[in-house]
């Protein structure tokens, strides 16, 4: 496969003749505890993550700090508050930032972010993040991702929300900006998102249409809709991540623990490796069955000379006659030897 699109995380290359690429997403399930996040990174590396990915932002440098009816949540998982009280409560502290990288580069699992402003994109060069990550809701800031392009590092955008216009003037602000390794995400923003909300059909049509590292972030309840994406040609899959679903956090009830992204991590490759290639030929774990086809076998004894007529022979199993294909043409035909019944018939036996 010519010029397949590609790009590269700390060494590691994404593309679709790559295993996908498992993005485990902390968000904010750390729930305002450090120990929680550090161990969330070990789980992530434990259960075979390429990544774990944070989300660097404050109250003050997502939403104001404001509480008029537009800042108000209505309905869903975070009813009832303000933006400002959401992500006071769900944000990364910036200083974690550097002892969560730290151990992450201690357990030799990739670590990066997806910046909110500006000051992040800073935060995040100053511990040299090795890639960005837009996430679907910045989609349409594009200062911030040509801000996000300038660092030089691949980026990643996911597109929950955005149409296909949208979609190109993002990917058009990244190569603006100066990024030459691109790939997005298609995306449902529902948390949770029904799996049929998901039409991974359009998965191959981003593929085609964009010709970018096309992967999928996952916000359904199990893996099945990730594993499908994989069938579809997706390179990266993201999901949230959590040490116990029940944990009460802004992000816990929609995320997997470890023994599901385990599964995920495995089957993922499973399905990738299942895709293959195009190819009619006869596989290594066929070759010995094939005895077990079906061919053509003497069913009565005949003497030498004698005409081979249909209740002669017959179509069964094993597979060392003649393939059936050639009923039609030996019957009638004289044998050229003696034949026992339930001999396998051979071109040599057939005037």
């Amino acid at each position: 496969m010519p010029n397949i699109p590609y790009i590269s995380i700390a060494g590691r290359r994404i593309a679709s003749d790559a295993p996908p690429y498992v993005i485990a997403e902390l968000s904010a399930n750390h729930n305002g505890r450090l120990e929680t996040a550090l161990k969330i990174i070990e789980e992530a590396k434990k259960a075979g993550a390429d990544a774990i990915k944070l989300q660097t932002y404050t109250a003050d440098t997502i939403t104001l700090n404001c509480d008029a009816e537009e800042f108000q949540i209505h309905g869903g998982l975070w009813d009832g508050k303000t933006l400002y009280q959401l992500y006071q409560e769900a944000h990364m502290p910036w200083e974690w930032h550097k002892p969560l990288f730290e151990h992450a580069r201690k357990l030799g699992i990739t670590i990066f972010s997806s910046p909110f402003d500006n000051t992040a994109v800073d935060l995040l060069e100053d511990l040299n993040a090795p890639a960005y990550k837009i996430a679907s809701f910045e989609a349409v800031d594009l200062p911030l991702i040509k801000y996000v392009a300038s660092t030089g590092k691949p980026m990643i955008i996911s597109t929950g929300m955005a149409n296909a216009e949208e979609i190109q003037e993002a990917i058009a602000a990244a190569r603006e900006g100066g990024c030459k390794e691109l790939a997005i995400l298609h995306c449902v923003s529902g948390y949770p998102a029904p799996a049929e909300d998901y039409n991974l059909r359009t998965i191959p049509d981003i593929i085609q249409r964009f010709g970018l590292v096309t992967g999928l972030s996952d916000h359904t309840l199990d893996n099945t809709t990730a594993i499908a994406g994989v069938a579809l040609g997706a390179s990266i899959i993201e999901k949230h991540f959590t040490l116990d679903r029940n944990g009460g956090g802004p992000d816990d009830s929609f995320s997997l623990e470890p023994k599901e992204l385990a599964a995920l991590c495995r089957d993922c490759k499973t399905a990738w490796a299942a895709l293959g290639k195009v190819d009619y030929a006869r596989k290594p774990s066929e070759q010995g069955n094939v005895q077990f086809r079906r061919s053509l076998y003497f069913v009565k004894d005949l003497k030498s000379g004698d005409v081979i007529t249909k209740d002669a022979v017959r179509s069964v199993r094993p597979g060392f006659g003649l393939p059936p294909h050639w009923l039609d043409k030996i019957i009638g035909k004289k044998v050229t030897q003696k034949i026992s019944k339930n001999t396998a018939i051979k071109k040599s036996m057939i005037k």
